[in-house]
């Protein structure tokens, strides 16, 4: 079964930075095709922006584009999400995940406000 510890969140002023982490046990994390997605509070869950196993391909949701980043350390078994300019709209609790998967991690809060 393939688990998730998400990291690296906080409290941020608009404008500003935070660099999230995300751990992987119990796959094969190179061959895991992997995802970001956020909670705001009271809507559903979004997709944020995924990579694929060699990171020659990454996409982003509109609302990120240009600003957030996402990246892969293979022998870390970890994905890590840039993030900068934010937003109070960035505001959420942000989970990793893999396609296979069934469990969800516990996430880790962002806060953007001043």
């Amino acid at each position: 079964q393939v688990r998730f510890v998400e990291s690296g969140g906080g409290l941020v002023q608009p404008g500003g930075s935070l660099r999230l982490s995300c751990t992987v046990s119990g796959g094969v994390f190179s061959e895991l095709f992997m995802l970001w997605y956020r909670q705001a509070p009271g809507q559903e869950r979004e997709w944020v922006a995924n990579i694929n196993q060699d990171s020659t391909v990454r996409r982003y949701s509109d609302f990120v584009k240009d600003r957030f980043t996402i990246s892969r350390d293979n022998t870390k078994n970890t994905i890590y999400l840039q993030m900068n300019s934010l937003k109070p709209e960035d505001t959420g609790v942000y989970y990793c995940q893999t396609p296979t998967a069934t469990d969800w991690g516990q996430g880790t809060q962002v806060t953007v406000s001043s």
